[in-house]
C-alpha cells in the first residue's frame, strides 16, 4: 500500500512518524509526497493542549472531506490516545485509532484495514515493545532522539502524564544505535528530546544518567558535529551536566530550561520547583561557565489565580535574566488536570492581554541579546537555499523554535560554513560568509 504521514504537535511526534514509517517500508508499503496519492492517510496528532485539539481535529476534518472511495484515514498520537473512539464520533470518516506507544503496530493495522470494510478496533496505549528493532531513518542535516516518553511529574496544569503515562526511559544500547544510523545517514546535528531529558534513567535505576548518555553518543557518532539538549527541568541541571555543556566542543552551549513562571505562588499553585532564588543562581551557574551560552526558557499566563502583581514579577524576571529564547504560552483549561479544577480562573481576555504584553518584553529582550552578537562569527549549520540566500541556524537556534540565521549566497544543505554577524532582528540573524 501506499501511505501518507502527517504530523503535528511536538519533535517526539516527529520522531514517532519516522518510526513508523520505517516500519511500513520495512513491510513493503511506499511513501508518497501527498495525501491524494496514498491508500492510507495517518495523521501523528497532538492532544497536549486545546489549540492543538483543534488543529489535529481540523486535520482530520480537512483530509476526510477529500477521502476517495477505498481510501483510509487513521488517527495515531495523543488525541488519539487521550480520546480513544471520541476521536471517531467527531470525525466519523476516521477508520481507525492508535495510542501513543502502540504505533508500532501500525503495520498489521493497516493492512486489516486494506481487507476488512468495518474501522479496525482502538487500540490503546503500550510499551515500545517493537522500538529496538526498528532502524532510523530521518531527512535533513538535523535529527531528533528521543531519549524517553512520559513523565512523573505531577505539574498541576499538564495533561501529558494522563496521555502519555510514567517515565519510559529508552535503553542506553538503543539510543547509541539510532545516534550512528543517524549519522551514517549524513546527521551534523543531534537534539536529545523528552518530557524531561535530566529525568533519563532514572525508571532504569541511573540517576543522573544524561550527561553519561551524552558522552557515549559523542563517542558512538563521532561525525555528528552538535549535540543539542531541550526540555531539561531546572532542578535537575546538576554540576556534571554543565560540565559537559561547557567541556564537550561538540555539545552546543545550549539549554533549554522550562520554567512555566517566576513567582513563587504561581509555582507552588502549578506543583513545580519555586525557589526562584536557585533559578537566578542556576542561571548564574551556567553563565558563568560559559559566558556565550544561549538559554531558552517557556512560561504560562494566565494560570488560575494568578493576580497582576504576579505576572508583572514575571516581567520583572524577563527582563532581569534576559533569557535569549523564550516561548510565551496562554493557560489552556485541561480536562482532568488539577489546575481545570481550581478557583479564580482568570478570564480569556485577560489571558491574552497578559501575553500579548510578556511578548512585548521578550521581543525588546531577544533584540537586545541578538545585537550582542554583531561581529561574532559563528559556524551556521545550512538548512535551505534559494533566491541567493542561504538559510541556517548557529549552536544559539534550536530547529523549529528559534530564529534563523540568513546567509547571502547558496551553501549546500547540509553544509556548515563560517560567518560573520552583520545584522539582528528581534529573532533572526543576518551574517555573511567568511
Amino acid at each position: 500500500m501506499r501511505f501518507f504521514i502527517a504530523t503535528l504537535g511536538c519533535p517526539k511526534n516527529t520522531v514517532d512518524s519516522e518510526m513508523m514509517g520505517q516500519l511500513l517500508r520495512q513491510a513493503g508499503h511506499a511513501a508518497v509526497d501527498a495525501p491524494r496519492r496514498a491508500d492510507v492517510i495517518i495523521v501523528n496528532t497532538c492532544g497536549f493542549i486545546e489549540a492543538a485539539r483543534v488543529e489535529s481535529y481540523g486535520k482530520l476534518r480537512a483530509l476526510a472531506a477529500r477521502k476517495r472511495r477505498g481510501q483510509r484515514l487513521v488517527a495515531v498520537g495523543c488525541l488519539a490516545q487521550r480520546y480513544g473512539d471520541g476521536v471517531r464520533r467527531q470525525v466519523p470518516q476516521v477508520d481507525a485509532v492508535l495510542g501513543t506507544r502502540a504505533w508500532p503496530e501500525i503495520v498489521p493495522l493497516i493492512e486489516r484495514l486494506a481487507e476488512e470494510e468495518a474501522p479496525a478496533p482502538v487500540l490503546s496505549s503500550r510499551p515500545d515493545a517493537l522500538v529496538a528493532s526498528v532502524s532510523r531513518t530521518t531527512a535533513g542535516p538535523s535529527a531528533y532522539i528521543k531519549i524517553a516518553d512520559g513523565c512523573d511529574a505531577a505539574c498541576a496544569f499538564c495533561a501529558i502524564p494522563l496521555i502519555k503515562g510514567p517515565q519510559h526511559s529508552k535503553p542506553e544500547a538503543d539510543i547509541l544505535r539510532e545516534a550512528r544510523e543517524l549519522a551514517a545517514q549524513g546527521v551534523r546535528e543531534a537534539v536529545l528530546i523528552a518530557q524531561d531529558t535530566t529525568a533519563y534513567g532514572r525508571d532504569l535505576g541511573r540517576q543522573d544518567a544524561l550527561p553519561g548518555l551524552m558522552r557515549s553518543i559523542l563517542s558512538a557518532a563521532p561525525t555528528v558535529d552538535w549535540l543539542r539538549v531541550m526540555y531539561a527541568y531546572p532542578q535537575n541541571v546538576t554540576p556534571e551536566l554543565i560540565d559537559v555543556l561547557a567541556g564537550e566542543k561538540r555539545v552546543c552551549r545550549y539549554l533549554d530550561v522550562p520554567l512555566q513562571h517566576a513567582h513563587p505562588d504561581v509555582l507552588r499553585r502549578m506543583r513545580r520547583p519555586h525557589d526562584v532564588d536557585s533559578v537566578y543562581r542556576l542561571i548564574a551557574r551556567l553563565r558563568d561557565a560559559m559566558p556565550d551560552m544561549a538559554l531558552r526558557s517557556a512560561f504560562i499566563v494566565g494560570f488560575p489565580g494568578e493576580t497582576e502583581a504576579e505576572f508583572e514579577a514575571l516581567l520583572a524576571f524577563l527582563q532581569a535574566t534576559a533569557l535569549d529564547k523564550v516561548g510565551v504560552f496562554a493557560y489552556s483549561t485541561e480536562e482532568g488536570t488539577i489546575a481545570a479544577d481550581m478557583p479564580n480562573q482568570v478570564p480569556a481576555a485577560v489571558i491574552a492581554e497578559r501575553y500579548e504584553r510578556a511578548m512585548i518584553v521578550q521581543q525588546g529582550v531577544s533584540l537586545a541579546r541578538n545585537r550582542a552578537q554583531v561581529g561574532r562569527e559563528l559556524e551556521i549549520l545550512i538548512e535551505g537555499v534559494g533566491d541567493g540566500l542561504s538559510v541556517g541556524r548557529s549552536y544559539r537556534e534550536a530547529p523549529e523554535v528559534d530564529g534563523l540565521v540568513l546567509v547571502p549566497g547558496e551553501a549546500a544543505v547540509g553544509d556548515i560554513i563560517r560567518a560573520r554577524v552583520v545584522g539582528a532582528q528581534e529573532y533572526d540573524l543576518i551574517a555573511e560568509p567568511i
